[in-house]
């Protein structure tokens, strides 16, 4: 069965490049630091999860809340295994699926068939099911005889169907999404996002960063709100977001999560 748990993890990003007074500057005006602290060596350091406790077990879908800079993208990564905590432990048992960027590790000069199949192999996903599930992908895209073209041929709209047909054709344990699947094609997006979601319920553990209520309310049942690396609130997604929200409209610094 999937979980995962932290305990006490903190990830520190060390900036040594510039003069540590226009980075300070640079990172409180773009709103995109965690906490700021010196290190014995006076250099920078952007402390982006600060003592993160969580477990997460099956049926839980998380949706993340929090500003620019609150650690939501950090804490996907590291979920992800991109970036290793700087303190703490982590423990994640059953596959990771990030969805991150769906074009990510497209091979242009290769066929639409072919990036399907890479693109399950990446996920652990055998040749034999692949090929089982390939003529539903194919008819999902649309695309007909270009997917026997280089993906270079492709406009933009056909490279993003490709990619998304691929990429929700596994059967996640966990996954890990930065925002909601969202496409520009109108007379593909009804198709998109009832396949979307289809793929999210096929989950075992779900985490998604988004700024939109409706997708959070949608599809999850617990959200966890972060500001500077720390834990604010975690609980039901209604209570959470008034919270926050409320939070926002009143300019009121976050409480710490079990404070008052």
């Amino acid at each position: 069965m999937a979980s995962i748990r932290l305990n006490d993890v903190s990830v520190d990003f060390v900036l040594y490049q510039g003069s540590a007074r226009s980075l300070k500057k640079t990172l409180l005006r773009t709103s995109t630091s965690g906490a700021l602290k010196h290190d014995a060596h006076h250099r920078i350091t952007v402390k982006a999860l600060s003592n993160l406790n969580l477990t997460l077990e099956h049926g839980d879908r998380v949706g993340l809340v929090g500003g620019n800079g609150a650690g939501k993208t950090t804490l996907l990564r590291v979920l992800a295994g991109v970036y290793e905590p700087t303190a703490g432990r982590i423990r994640v048992e059953g596959s990771v699926t990030p969805l991150f960027d769906l074009g990510l590790g497209l091979d242009m000069d290769a066929s639409g068939y072919d990036n399907i199949r890479m693109r399950a192999a990446y996920f652990g996903i055998g040749g034999d099911e692949i090929e089982s599930k390939m003529e539903d992908i194919a008819a999902f895209t649309e695309l007909g005889d270009y997917l026997d073209l280089p993906v270079r041929t492709y406009s933009a709209g056909m490279t993003l169907r490709l990619a998304f047909a691929a990429a929700t054709a596994v059967d996640p344990e966990i996954l890990l999404m930065d925002e909601w699947i969202a496409v520009s094609d109108t007379q593909f997006l009804e198709k998109a996002q009832r396949r979307a979601e289809g793929f999210v319920s096929r989950s075992s553990i779900m985490v998604v960063a988004s700024h939109v209520d409706e997708v959070l309310k949608r599809l999850c049942n617990k959200a966890l709100w972060l500001e500077r690396g720390a834990v604010v609130a975690v609980g039901p997604v209604d209570e959470v977001l008034a919270a926050y929200h409320k939070h926002n409209a009143g300019g009121e610094p976050a409480p710490r999560d079990g404070e008052e």
